[in-house]
């Protein structure tokens, strides 16, 4: 137990210090650092703002920055429209309390206001800045207000542009390699989960736990790269280094990740069918025809696991082909049988040949 113990957890911190020290993560965080710097020492100079709220120039700075130009332009957008949008909250407040309502009366408003505001879906990440905009405006704004609103919003500003620039200048994120990567990653994760079940029903007995935690985790790995894929598409809009490589490996990501997530959807449903099969005891999982369907799985997961271009993958094509049909072959000698069983028997048929027709356009 103790072993174990120990081996989870020297895969957790294996896994925590690939999430931390990965390069995207520590480009961002060095080009966050540049930012706020920046933003810090150029603050002094931004007109219609005053030197005492400087500091705001490096929190705009942060606000902005995300691993692709696209996602850093939208957030910094909403973060400057919900700051807008508290500012007049906050000024609102003040109105109130000098009119002679209670502070707290008039904290309390403004904070509800703020928040029901950040409702919003259209604010986006800014509908975070509505009440906390709107916070400091009635707290520290004093008697001074509108000129704390306007070198607020105008060093915040300053520091979004700040950090849009830096995000695009200096090595603009571009994923589309990376996202390519993982998906090949992934056609090997789903190629052993194929491998896993033809062993299975070779042998003769489906472990149902074992099989439903390994597509348990690979659901959890189909979405993880799924963002990956969303995430390189998103890395390539406005971004200068994805203009000659953007629409092909762009396209390219695209369709292998719908064939994999069919693929994997499509072996989830076979897996149901053959552990069906299993509990009912049907006929055609008997020796000689759990060695075709064995074998004819062997095939699929081939072709599945085939790397884009390779030239053994037309044959894989046909041998794939060519065991699916021998598995067919088998329920044909067998009709006509119960409805039931033939549903299953060709319900898994279909579930083979539209897995190799996922992967049809790769070969």
């Amino acid at each position: 137990m103790t072993e174990k113990r120990t081996h989870v957890v020297r895969r957790r911190v294996a896994e925590w210090t690939s999430e931390v020290a990965n390069q995207p993560r520590l480009l961002l965080a060095g080009k966050t650092a540049l930012a706020a710097v920046l933003a810090w020492y150029l603050a002094p100079f931004i007109p219609f703002a005053e030197d005492q709220y400087s500091y705001y120039a490096p929190l705009g700075a942060l606000v902005t920055m995300y691993p692709t130009l696209a996602r850093s332009a939208r957030v910094g957008l909403e973060a400057l429209v919900g700051l807008g949008l508290g500012i007049a909250l906050g000024l609102a407040g003040l109105l109130l309390v000098r009119a002679g309502a209670p502070g707290g009366v008039g904290l309390a408003i403004v904070i509800a206001a703020g928040v029901l505001a950040g409702g919003i879906r259209r604010l986006g990440a800014g509908g975070d800045w509505v009440a906390l905009a709107a916070l400091f405006v009635l707290l520290l704004g004093g008697s001074d207000a509108d000129e704390f609103s306007i070198s607020y919003l105008v060093t915040m500003a300053f520091g979004v542009v700040v950090g849009l620039a830096v995000n695009l200048l200096v090595f603009p994120p571009l994923y589309l390699r990376r996202a390519s990567g993982r998906l090949s990653a992934l056609r090997s994760v789903v190629t052993e989960r194929l491998e896993e079940l033809a062993e299975a029903v070779a042998a003769g007995g489906l472990d149902a736990n074992r099989l439903g935690a390994a597509l348990g985790e690979l659901g959890d790995t189909i979405a993880a790269v799924g963002d990956e894929v969303r995430e390189a598409e998103e890395s390539s809009r406005g971004n200068p280094r994805g203009r000659r490589v953007r629409g092909e490996v762009q396209q390219e990501n695209a369709q292998r990740m719908s064939a994999l997530e069919r693929t994997s959807f499509l072996t989830r449903d076979l897996v149901d069918l053959l552990l069906r099969m299993q509990e009912s005891r049907s006929p055609s999982l008997g020796p000689a025809q759990r060695e075709t369907l064995a074998a004819a799985i062997h095939r699929v997961a081939d072709i599945v696991g085939t790397p884009l271009g390779a030239d053994e993958a037309s044959d894989r094509l046909d041998a794939a082909t060519a065991a699916v049909d021998g598995f067919q072959r088998t329920i044909d000698e067998r009709l006509p049988a119960s409805a039931s069983e033939s549903a299953d028997e060709l319900a898994a048929l279909v579930c083979l040949r539209r897995i190799i027709d996922a992967s049809r356009p790769f070969v």
